[in-house]
């Protein structure tokens, strides 16, 4: 009973090995995400504030933003938050002299709320693109 199990399990062993070489060769690079930025997208808005401000820029449905620190110096936590209305924000942060880095989401005709820190300031834009 043991030594058919292991048979049959042996038997099915190089056909799953194909399939996941196949698979393998098929589909390469879909899992991997790529580098969010907002180059070749319209600004649309900035919004300033003590210690920085936010770009804000749209291409069709999708809103990407990013915040800059006013005077760049030493390193320090920015970060940006943009949420569609309905949804969860997306928020990223790093220490940085200069910059957050950029956030994308897409938006399609929904108003955003984009919020950006630098340090202990921010700044919001309340709900802006309807």
């Amino acid at each position: 009973m043991v030594v058919g199990a292991i048979r049959r399990w042996a038997a099915a062993l190089p056909a799953v090995v194909v399939a996941a070489v196949l698979l393998g060769l098929l589909a390469p690079g879909t899992a991997q995400a790529a580098p969010v930025s907002c180059d070749g997208m319209r600004k649309v808005r900035t919004v300033a504030f003590p210690n920085g401000f936010v770009h804000i820029y749209k291409t069709g449905g999708r809103v990407c933003a990013r915040t800059f620190a006013q005077h760049p110096g030493a390193k320090r936590k920015i970060t940006v938050s943009v949420q569609a209305r309905g949804h969860v924000a997306v928020r990223k942060g790093r220490k940085h002299a200069r910059s957050s880095p950029a956030v994308q989401v897409y938006a399609g005709h929904r108003c955003v709320w984009v919020k950006g820190w630098v340090g202990r300031d921010s700044g919001g834009s309340g709900w802006i693109l309807c």
